[in-house]
């Protein structure tokens, strides 16, 4: 077995040595924990000002209120709209968005658009024609369908037609009409919350 040999002679401090710094590089702890602080309450203010301008010109968090667009969406569920996304890129059909409510822009409704700008639309017995086509709508599932039919129009430039994907509860299009463009705010992209729900929205 080893041993550690013992020191043959004792060891003095040098007088001539310097004296050891702190270990915080010679800085005094009080001042040190000063600079510490300051540095975390910046990191915060960078943290919240940028939180706010992603929330004010890209994200926001909403929560879902009804169940209009049941199966995908559920009351209460949260999830964050994308307010950028329009500014670069086109509406497309089968988005789903948010808007203000035409006939009270108080209040915000989450619809999926089903018809575009100079799209010819009718609704005959629950099934959505659309420029002569029948327009295939897995997103809703036969339990959610109804039968309510609606006259041949054509959507109005600059106007989306807008429908829920629980047709039978659903106030949509069929009954305020097309959402003007300037309502449109943002696209629906990501659910959060509740954890087993949690995922893209397409």
């Amino acid at each position: 077995m080893s041993t550690v040999p013992e020191e043959t002679e004792p060891i003095s401090p040098d007088p001539n040595a310097a004296m050891p710094q702190q270990a915080t590089g010679g800085v005094p702890a009080s001042d040190a924990r000063v600079n510490s602080l300051g540095l975390w309450l910046r990191d915060l203010l960078i943290s919240a000002a940028a939180s706010v301008l992603i929330i004010t010109f890209l994200y926001q968090p909403v929560r879902v209120e009804g169940t209009s667009m049941l199966p995908r969406l559920e009351n209460s569920d949260r999830l964050f709209i994308n307010k950028f996304v329009y500014h670069i890129e086109a509406i497309q059909r089968g988005d789903i968005v948010v808007f203000h409510y035409p006939l009270d822009p108080t209040k915000s409704y989450i619809k999926r658009v089903i018809a575009l700008p100079g799209d010819r639309i009718r609704i005959d017995h629950g099934q959505v024609w659309l420029n002569g086509k029948a327009l295939p709508e897995s997103y809703v599932p036969a339990k959610y369908r109804d039968s309510r039919s609606m006259p041949a129009m054509v959507v109005p430039k600059g106007y989306y037609f807008m429908m829920g994907d629980h047709r039978s509860i659903s106030s949509d299009s069929r009954e305020f009409g097309p959402v003007e463009r300037s309502l449109i705010y943002g696209k629906a992209v990501f659910v959060y919350w509740p954890a087993r729900d949690a995922g893209v929205l397409n």
